[in-house]
């Protein structure tokens, strides 16, 4: 969503999720959040493999798995080729029905965090390993080149980090504790680095959790990401509802975690009070009543936490049982919202003025969901990976709101319909085409992971909504959409229900911390063919939905719609780790300049095509980058279309794509290149 104040790309922005006043006995509708369920719940995907399907662990079994997995890392590093040097931390473990087990594991080298090293392995029942998911392309193999001996001091780090977050507009900005050293690996060669945390205010009064990772031999900026995630809003209603509290009385849900809503009373940290009062009605549906927002906070987290439980076998945000918890009245005239990993709580503010708290459901669905993807993919909340990790807590905070069947607030595809924040009526993003919000993407394009991950999220929430209900024109509870596809072609929808299961393990058991756009699509394609079979219906609709916002092919490929096809089929080899090759197409008889929608088809075979930089060359000489390389997207081949903005080329002359293999050990080749016009 869209923040109010303008941020540094690189450091992420303030993310925006949808809010609405939700009041206790005076708004008109009824729901009810009970022990166990919604009023109404999502019914679970029908037809999956009911074997692959998650098993709703409780927190004694989940632990038990986590301690077995414990006792064998050692072996399990040394069957994944790890040295000597390296241990494999045991994260999170995931169990399928079938006895299928999804194990998450971190690494450390000497004694130092490698992030970006994150890994899945998927074991059977029998403990035979079926595969393995990596954050990084060396992650199977040993770390043999990296000095622990750092050149610069850990001050010089410091004082890095902190001008990076001053820059930002931070005040207060102080490192959290001394940098730490680390093995960065995320962005593929592994190094010595120095992780800084900044805590202090962001520009809006947000707490700071700036984390910059700072090369130790040169001192360069390596990267940086921001890790308070949260959201702008201003909200009204959703219905009169019942809370679960205990004792006489206090907000506390002893039926879920022991989740806790405190009053921050305009503060900016600790905890606050505990909301408590002498009879068991919260609220008055009026801003004005500090408990109205209290009760809109405790019930969101109710019925987020139902869903996950009910839907997806999953006890808490971490599956532990353990309830987070909810802080309202944060600061004054806060228009935020936020998930915050180190207080594993939600903290929402009052708005402009104090007059509109910002706890609707889906912005509870919203923040909490950041939460699971913490615990979970861990999805670094800096380009494509960030992208995803915010459409991750859109696609849910949907999920959440239609599995409430609230009929106050209504399940619908559009992202902070309740609170007007655009001042017209108008939503804050549509997941049908998220570009109505005007900045948002609607489909994957090389450089997308520039953007603002509020605006890169746009192509998988596309993605989720193309695959839930399909392309085209329809209504959905009194809402209109209408669809398109970047390659002009529909989509079938498979259900909501479905697509939600699909999107969740995928999360849960193949994205890792540097999933990018190729690499979630394989990972969706793996899930839907476990659950639906390779051949199913189900498993073409992913594919035809990622084809839909320009990521990969169409199964069978698909028909170009319309235009003049220019295209050479000459097969040209591409040198391991060597000096890029190109592949000409040579373009008559056209009038002016090329399209807006250049239509860029590549087929290559390769071994890994994250070794891969591809770039479309014009007649002039321009270059459009249409792929970088990637150390996480491990997939075989690139067969997909691009579509590039060529309108300021001349149309005739030769085209070249350009095609480098920027890492060792990987082959491959050019079988085709072309172009529609």
């Amino acid at each position: 969503m869209r923040s109010t104040l303008s941020r540094r790309t690189t450091a992420t922005g303030a993310l925006i999720a949808a809010a609405a006043l939700l009041a206790v006995g005076v708004q008109t509708g009824t729901a009810t959040a009970t022990p166990g369920g919604a009023a109404e719940a999502t019914p679970v995907a029908s037809g999956a493999n009911p074997g692959a399907l998650p098993r709703q662990l409780s927190p004694s079994q989940r632990a038990e798995l986590i301690r077995e997995a414990t006792a064998s890392r050692a072996a399990t590093a040394k069957q994944l080729g790890l040295g000597s040097q390296e241990k494999l931390v045991v994260r999170d473990v995931i169990q399928d029905n079938d006895g299928t087990t999804h194990t998450r594991y971190e690494r450390t080298f000497g004694g130092l965090p490698v992030l970006g090293g994150d890994l899945v392995v998927q074991e059977s029942k029998a403990g035979a390993t079926k595969s393995v998911t990596k954050a990084s392309r060396t992650t199977s193999a040993q770390l043999k080149a990296v000095d622990t001996t750092a050149d610069i001091a850990p001050a010089a780090a410091e004082k890095q980090a902190l001008g990076l977050a001053k820059a930002d507009g931070s005040s207060r900005a102080a490192a959290d504790k001394a940098p730490r050293k680390v093995v960065w690996m995320a962005s593929g060669t592994p190094q010595l680095a120095y992780e800084t945390v900044v805590g202090g205010l962001q520009e809006d009064g947000t707490p700071n959790a700036l984390h910059v990772v700072t090369d130790a031999t040169s001192g360069a900026k390596l990267y940086e990401w921001q890790a308070i995630e949260n959201g702008v809003g201003n909200t009204e209603y959703s219905g009169q509802v019942t809370l679960n509290t205990s004792g006489s009385y206090n907000l506390t849900d002893t039926t879920r975690g022991n989740h806790k809503t405190y009053n921050l009373n305009h503060g900016t940290s600790g905890t606050g009070t505990l909301f408590s009062g002498t009879d068991d009605v919260w609220g008055n549906g009026l801003a004005s009543n500090a408990e109205t927002a209290a009760a809109d906070a405790h019930y969101g987290a109710a019925e987020t936490w139902d869903y996950y439980k009910n839907v997806h076998g999953r006890t808490g945000i971490k599956g532990n049982g353990v309830g987070a918890y909810s802080r309202v009245h944060y600061g004054n005239s806060y228009v935020n919202a936020f998930w915050d990993d180190s207080c594993f709580c939600m903290t929402y503010g009052d708005g402009s003025g104090n007059a509109s708290p910002l706890t609707s459901l889906d912005v509870a669905a919203h923040e909490m969901s950041h939460g699971v993807t913490s615990n979970t993919a861990g999805l670094i909340y800096s380009g494509e990976s960030g992208g995803l990790n915010e459409a991750t807590s859109d696609i849910f905070a949907t999920a959440v709101e239609f599995y409430a069947n609230n009929s106050t607030d209504v399940g619908d595809y559009l992202i902070g319909e309740k609170i007007d924040i655009n001042g017209d009526g108008t939503p804050l993003r549509y997941q049908d085409k998220p570009s109505r919000d005007g900045a948002s993407k609607d489909a994957w394009y090389s450089g997308i992971g520039n953007v603002d991950v509020h605006y890169s999220s746009g192509p998988a929430n596309h993605f989720f909504y193309l695959l839930s209900e399909g392309s085209g024109a329809k209504t959905i509870n009194g809402v209109s959409y209408n669809s398109p596809t970047s390659d002009g072609l529909p989509v079938t929808g498979i259900g909501r229900a479905k697509a939600e299961q699909i999107w969740f393990k995928a999360l849960s058991t193949k994205f890792t911390s540097t999933t990018n756009y190729a690499a979630a699509r394989t990972g969706t394609l793996a899930v839907a063919g476990e659950l639906y079979g390779t051949t199913s219906a189900e498993y073409k609709s992913v594919a035809d939905a990622w084809a839909g916002i320009n990521v990969g092919t169409r199964p069978g490929g698909g028909t170009d719609p319309g235009g003049t096809v220019f295209e050479n089929t000459t097969v040209v080899s591409i040198p391991d780790a060597g000096s890029a090759v190109t592949s000409s197409v040579n373009v008559t008889g056209r009038t002016g300049n090329a399209p807006s929608t250049l239509k860029v088809g590549v087929d290559i075979t390769h071994t890994y095509r994250g070794d891969l930089v591809l770039d479309l060359i014009a007649p002039d000489g321009s270059a459009y980058r249409l792929k970088n390389s990637s150390s996480s997207d491990s997939a075989d081949n690139v067969k997909t279309t691009y579509t590039v903005n060529a309108s300021s080329e001349a149309a005739n002359g030769t085209w070249k794509l350009k095609v480098q293999d920027v890492y060792a050990s990987d082959t491959g080749k050019i079988n085709s290149f072309k172009l529609t016009f």
